[in-house]
């Protein structure tokens, strides 16, 4: 009996060893076809034979990305020590995010994966917009997304469009092996526009080699290709906020002396007002003209996206368009209009999401004596 025992524990340690060596097989294997549920932005095809190693998609959001070299900022992160790098360029675009990290097949060079970017995109009618390679780049020009254990060094291009501690994988599966290895080489960089639907659409790629390293955690993945590419796609915002009307905005300026208007929209880094915004312009006017008594500061807001100066110019300058707009072509006397920027000094909410984002990115009115 206790011979059958121990054959038995014996048989299922074994079972148990395979399946464990199986299952360690088949995730540090290189991958045969796209993750689970992902796809191609429909706006850029893949360069032939790769496979989908990460998709995100995000229905309207920004995306900021370098028109020049990551240059020293001067700052530590927190937790690493490591020297920020930013770039003193760069351009904040809005609309429909797909992020894809690929493989590329073996064998291909982060040059001619590039290259064939470049000429899908001008075959679209695009054009490139900035480009780099290497050390040209700024930053560190050997780190991926994975933030070193010592610290001490430069942040790099990886990192300033994948955060680690938000991408969900591990160091040796297939995803951490291409967005976090221990050292890249030749990487290569650009960032373009093209015509899509009457818009700009906007795309980067960045192309890198995973280098050997001292571990054979990703050694399968030595000397492969990656390309991290993001593309922005032209998509109208949903209207979502609703227009406050004249006897509200006259009620809310008399008991607090402000109201806080969502109804007046504006393009990315644009002071032209949309027409969307028509109905909103003329409830201000319907209020203004009802009481004739009253005088208003028209204040501009932003979300935290972007340089501090830049941003409390552009408010004031948007405030501005208001008046104008008021006064030419609503007939309100512009003695009673006065516009001030205030930046991104006064937010509504917290500037952590999206849709906070949106609720800071208003135009307000105080009530002047």
């Amino acid at each position: 009996m206790f011979n059958h025992f121990t054959k038995l524990c014996v048989r299922t340690s074994l079972i148990v060893a395979v399946m464990a060596t199986a299952a360690w097989a088949q995730e540090t294997a290189l991958p045969k076809k796209d993750i689970a549920g992902a796809s191609d932005s429909p706006a850029l095809k893949r360069y032939e034979g790769s496979l989908i190693l990460s998709h995100l998609h995000q229905k309207f959001t920004d995306f900021t990305f370098p028109l020049s070299p990551l240059v020293d900022t001067g700052e530590k992160t927190e937790q690493s020590y490591m020297e920020i790098f930013k770039p003193k360029l760069k351009q904040t675009v809005e609309g429909e995010l797909t992020r894809l990290i690929y493989l590329t097949p073996e064998g291909r060079s982060t040059l001619e994966v590039t290259r064939n970017y470049q000429d899908e995109i001008a075959a679209k009618g695009g054009k490139v917009l900035y480009s780099c390679k290497g050390e040209e780049c700024g930053g560190s020009a050997d780190l991926s997304a994975r933030v070193p254990t010592g610290g001490n060094e430069d942040t790099s291009l990886m990192m300033y469009f994948i955060d680690e501690s938000k991408l969900q994988a591990k160091f040796d599966d297939a995803l951490g092996c291409s967005a976090l290895p221990y050292k890249i080489d030749d990487q290569r960089f650009f960032a373009a526009s093209f015509p899509q639907g009457g818009a700009d659409a906007y795309a980067t790629v960045h192309t890198y080699r995973i280098a050997k390293s001292f571990t054979d955690d990703c050694a399968r993945f030595t000397d492969r290709t990656i390309a991290l590419v993001n593309v922005v796609e032209p998509e109208k915002r949903e209207q979502k906020m609703v227009t406050v009307n004249a006897r509200e905005m006259a009620t809310a300026l008399d008991t607090s002396g402000r109201v806080a208007l969502y109804g007046i929209f504006f393009d990315t880094d644009r002071i032209d007002i949309k027409p969307e915004s028509d109905a909103a312009l003329a409830e201000i006017a319907n209020m203004m003209k009802s009481n004739q008594d009253l005088n208003v500061l028209v204040v501009g807001h932003t979300d935290d996206v972007g340089n501090f100066d830049y941003n409390v110019d552009l408010s004031k300058r948007r405030a501005a368009s208001v008046t104008r707009t008021l006064a030419d072509r609503y007939g309100i006397a512009i003695g009673r209009l006065r516009s001030f920027g205030a930046g991104m000094s006064a937010p509504a909410a917290s500037n952590a999401t999206e849709e906070n984002r949106s609720k800071n990115r208003r135009v307000e009115l105080v009530k002047m004596r």
